[in-house]
Protein backbone atom coordinates (compact mmCIF):
# COMPACT_ATOMS: atom_id res chain seq x y z
CA UNK A 1 0.00 0.00 0.00
CA UNK A 2 3.04 2.28 -0.05
CA UNK A 3 5.30 1.29 -2.94
CA UNK A 4 2.58 1.46 -5.64
CA UNK A 5 1.94 5.11 -4.80
CA UNK A 6 5.40 6.40 -3.87
CA UNK A 7 7.92 4.17 -5.65
CA UNK A 8 6.47 3.69 -9.09
CA UNK A 9 9.91 2.92 -10.54
CA UNK A 10 10.45 0.09 -8.03
CA UNK A 11 9.99 -3.33 -9.60
CA UNK A 12 8.44 -5.46 -6.87
CA UNK A 13 5.32 -7.05 -8.36
CA UNK A 14 4.43 -9.60 -11.06
CA UNK A 15 7.09 -8.08 -13.29
CA UNK A 16 9.52 -10.19 -11.26
CA UNK A 17 9.28 -13.81 -12.45
CA UNK A 18 9.62 -15.28 -8.95
CA UNK A 19 6.70 -13.26 -7.54
CA UNK A 20 3.79 -15.69 -7.53
CA UNK A 21 1.43 -13.84 -5.18
CA UNK A 22 0.91 -10.41 -3.65
CA UNK A 23 -0.97 -9.80 -0.43
CA UNK A 24 -1.65 -6.65 1.52
CA UNK A 25 -3.85 -5.34 4.29
CA UNK A 26 -6.32 -2.48 4.26
CA UNK A 27 -5.32 -1.71 7.84
CA UNK A 28 -2.87 1.14 8.55
CA UNK A 29 -1.79 2.24 5.07
CA UNK A 30 -5.01 1.18 3.36
CA UNK A 31 -6.68 3.69 5.72
CA UNK A 32 -9.37 1.22 6.80
CA UNK A 33 -9.98 -0.20 10.27
CA UNK A 34 -8.78 -3.81 10.85
CA UNK A 35 -10.52 -6.65 9.11
CA UNK A 36 -9.90 -6.29 5.38
CA UNK A 37 -7.09 -7.63 3.26
CA UNK A 38 -6.63 -9.25 -0.08
CA UNK A 39 -4.33 -11.48 -2.07
CA UNK A 40 -3.60 -11.82 -5.78
CA UNK A 41 -2.01 -14.80 -7.49
CA UNK A 42 -0.15 -14.54 -10.77
CA UNK A 43 -2.33 -17.22 -12.34
CA UNK A 44 -4.41 -20.25 -11.39
CA UNK A 45 -1.37 -22.50 -11.44
CA UNK A 46 0.26 -20.43 -8.68
CA UNK A 47 -2.68 -20.93 -6.31
CA UNK A 48 -2.18 -24.14 -4.28
CA UNK A 49 -5.08 -26.52 -4.75
CA UNK A 50 -5.22 -27.24 -1.02
CA UNK A 51 -6.27 -23.62 -0.42
CA UNK A 52 -9.38 -24.03 -2.58
CA UNK A 53 -12.64 -25.06 -0.92
CA UNK A 54 -15.40 -26.48 -3.09
CA UNK A 55 -18.93 -25.90 -1.90
CA UNK A 56 -22.26 -26.68 -3.51
CA UNK A 57 -24.78 -24.93 -1.32
CA UNK A 58 -25.55 -22.30 -3.96
CA UNK A 59 -26.81 -24.81 -6.48
CA UNK A 60 -23.61 -25.98 -8.11
CA UNK A 61 -19.92 -26.55 -7.56
CA UNK A 62 -18.33 -23.26 -6.51
CA UNK A 63 -14.57 -23.20 -5.84
CA UNK A 64 -13.43 -20.46 -3.48
CA UNK A 65 -10.29 -19.65 -1.53
CA UNK A 66 -11.94 -17.01 0.63
CA UNK A 67 -12.78 -17.61 4.28
CA UNK A 68 -15.79 -19.85 4.01
CA UNK A 69 -18.23 -18.29 6.47
CA UNK A 70 -20.41 -15.22 6.76
CA UNK A 71 -18.76 -12.01 7.91
CA UNK A 72 -19.54 -8.29 7.76
CA UNK A 73 -18.79 -6.42 4.56
CA UNK A 74 -18.33 -3.00 6.17
CA UNK A 75 -14.54 -3.01 5.81
CA UNK A 76 -14.79 -3.86 2.11
CA UNK A 77 -17.25 -1.00 1.59
CA UNK A 78 -14.97 1.35 3.54
CA UNK A 79 -11.96 0.36 1.44
CA UNK A 80 -13.90 0.82 -1.80
CA UNK A 81 -15.14 4.23 -0.68
CA UNK A 82 -11.66 5.35 0.37
CA UNK A 83 -10.16 4.31 -2.97
CA UNK A 84 -12.85 6.25 -4.83
CA UNK A 85 -12.69 9.31 -2.59
CA UNK A 86 -8.90 9.73 -2.49
CA UNK A 87 -7.85 8.19 -5.78
CA UNK A 88 -4.20 7.59 -6.69
CA UNK A 89 -3.12 11.17 -6.05
CA UNK A 90 -4.86 11.25 -2.67
CA UNK A 91 -3.20 8.05 -1.56
CA UNK A 92 0.14 9.31 -2.83
CA UNK A 93 -0.21 12.47 -0.73
CA UNK A 94 -1.19 10.52 2.40
CA UNK A 95 1.63 8.01 2.10
CA UNK A 96 4.19 10.70 1.26
CA UNK A 97 3.25 12.63 4.37
CA UNK A 98 3.59 9.51 6.52
CA UNK A 99 7.00 8.71 5.03
CA UNK A 100 8.24 12.29 5.46
CA UNK A 101 7.23 12.28 9.12
CA UNK A 102 8.81 8.86 9.72
CA UNK A 103 12.08 9.87 8.07
CA UNK A 104 12.29 13.14 9.96
CA UNK A 105 11.47 11.56 13.32
CA UNK A 106 13.95 8.73 12.79
CA UNK A 107 16.72 11.22 11.99
CA UNK A 108 15.96 13.24 15.12
CA UNK A 109 15.92 10.12 17.31
CA UNK A 110 19.31 9.17 15.88
CA UNK A 111 20.65 12.68 16.56
CA UNK A 112 19.97 12.24 20.29
CA UNK A 113 23.06 10.04 20.39
CA UNK A 114 21.59 7.37 22.68
CA UNK A 115 20.10 5.23 19.94
CA UNK A 116 21.10 3.31 16.83
CA UNK A 117 18.66 3.10 13.92
CA UNK A 118 18.01 -0.24 12.28
CA UNK A 119 15.72 1.29 9.67
CA UNK A 120 15.23 4.91 8.72
CA UNK A 121 11.59 5.23 7.67
CA UNK A 122 12.61 5.99 4.10
CA UNK A 123 10.78 3.00 2.59
CA UNK A 124 7.83 1.96 4.73
CA UNK A 125 6.88 4.80 7.09
CA UNK A 126 8.12 2.65 9.97
CA UNK A 127 11.43 2.66 11.77
CA UNK A 128 13.08 0.58 14.46
CA UNK A 129 15.90 1.53 16.78
CA UNK A 130 17.85 0.15 19.69
CA UNK A 131 20.15 1.64 22.29
CA UNK A 132 23.65 2.63 21.20
CA UNK A 133 26.49 0.26 22.01
CA UNK A 134 27.86 2.51 24.76
CA UNK A 135 24.49 2.88 26.54
CA UNK A 136 24.41 0.57 29.57
CA UNK A 137 22.20 2.43 32.06
CA UNK A 138 18.93 1.44 30.39
CA UNK A 139 17.52 -0.66 27.57
CA UNK A 140 14.63 -0.40 25.12
CA UNK A 141 12.19 -1.91 27.64
CA UNK A 142 12.96 0.91 30.07
CA UNK A 143 12.28 3.42 27.31
CA UNK A 144 8.96 1.76 26.40
CA UNK A 145 7.91 1.69 30.06
CA UNK A 146 8.69 5.36 30.64
CA UNK A 147 7.00 6.43 27.41
CA UNK A 148 3.93 4.41 28.34
CA UNK A 149 3.69 6.42 31.56
CA UNK A 150 3.10 9.45 29.33
CA UNK A 151 0.49 7.70 27.15
CA UNK A 152 2.80 6.58 24.31
CA UNK A 153 2.46 2.94 23.27
CA UNK A 154 5.77 2.27 21.56
CA UNK A 155 6.32 -1.51 21.40
CA UNK A 156 9.65 -2.91 22.51
CA UNK A 157 10.43 -6.52 21.72
CA UNK A 158 13.21 -9.04 21.26
CA UNK A 159 14.03 -10.41 17.83
CA UNK A 160 13.18 -14.05 16.95
CA UNK A 161 15.42 -17.04 17.80
CA UNK A 162 19.06 -16.72 16.77
CA UNK A 163 18.86 -12.93 17.20
CA UNK A 164 17.39 -12.77 20.67
CA UNK A 165 20.35 -10.64 21.68
CA UNK A 166 18.78 -7.74 19.77
CA UNK A 167 15.84 -5.80 21.25
CA UNK A 168 14.28 -2.82 19.51
CA UNK A 169 11.63 -0.14 19.69
CA UNK A 170 9.37 0.31 16.67
CA UNK A 171 7.53 3.45 15.61
CA UNK A 172 4.78 3.19 12.97
CA UNK A 173 3.80 6.49 11.33
CA UNK A 174 0.43 6.17 9.68
CA UNK A 175 -2.25 8.61 8.58
CA UNK A 176 -3.24 10.63 11.64
CA UNK A 177 0.22 10.60 13.19
CA UNK A 178 0.99 14.22 12.42
CA UNK A 179 4.21 16.23 12.50
CA UNK A 180 2.93 17.86 15.71
CA UNK A 181 2.53 14.44 17.32
CA UNK A 182 6.04 13.51 16.22
CA UNK A 183 7.33 16.67 17.91
CA UNK A 184 5.51 15.73 21.12
CA UNK A 185 6.89 12.18 21.08
CA UNK A 186 10.43 13.43 20.58
CA UNK A 187 10.03 16.05 23.31
CA UNK A 188 8.85 13.38 25.79
CA UNK A 189 11.73 11.11 24.81
CA UNK A 190 14.24 13.93 25.30
CA UNK A 191 12.70 14.74 28.68
CA UNK A 192 13.10 11.14 29.87
CA UNK A 193 16.69 10.62 28.78
CA UNK A 194 18.43 12.43 31.66
CA UNK A 195 16.60 10.22 34.18
CA UNK A 196 17.30 7.07 32.20
CA UNK A 197 20.97 7.94 31.91
CA UNK A 198 21.24 8.20 35.70
CA UNK A 199 20.02 4.65 36.27
CA UNK A 200 22.61 2.15 37.54
CA UNK A 201 21.39 -0.29 34.91
CA UNK A 202 18.25 -1.54 33.14
CA UNK A 203 15.41 -1.80 35.66
CA UNK A 204 12.34 -3.00 33.75
CA UNK A 205 11.68 -6.48 35.12
CA UNK A 206 8.43 -7.36 33.34
CA UNK A 207 9.66 -7.58 29.77
CA UNK A 208 6.37 -9.13 28.71
CA UNK A 209 4.44 -6.06 29.77
CA UNK A 210 6.90 -3.85 27.95
CA UNK A 211 6.59 -5.87 24.76
CA UNK A 212 2.81 -6.08 24.62
CA UNK A 213 1.42 -5.10 21.23
CA UNK A 214 -1.30 -2.49 21.20
CA UNK A 215 -3.46 -0.94 18.49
Amino acid sequence: MVAPFLDEELVWDFRLPRVASINTSGHKYGLVYPGVGWALWRDAEALPEELVFRVNYLGGDMPTFALNFSRPGAQVAAQYYTFLRLGREGYRAVQQSARDIAGSLAARVSALGDFRLLTHGDQLPVFAFTTADDVTAYDVFDVARRLREGGWLVPAYTFPPHREDLSVLRVVCRNGFSADMADLLLADLERLLPELRRQPGPVTRDKGAATGFHH
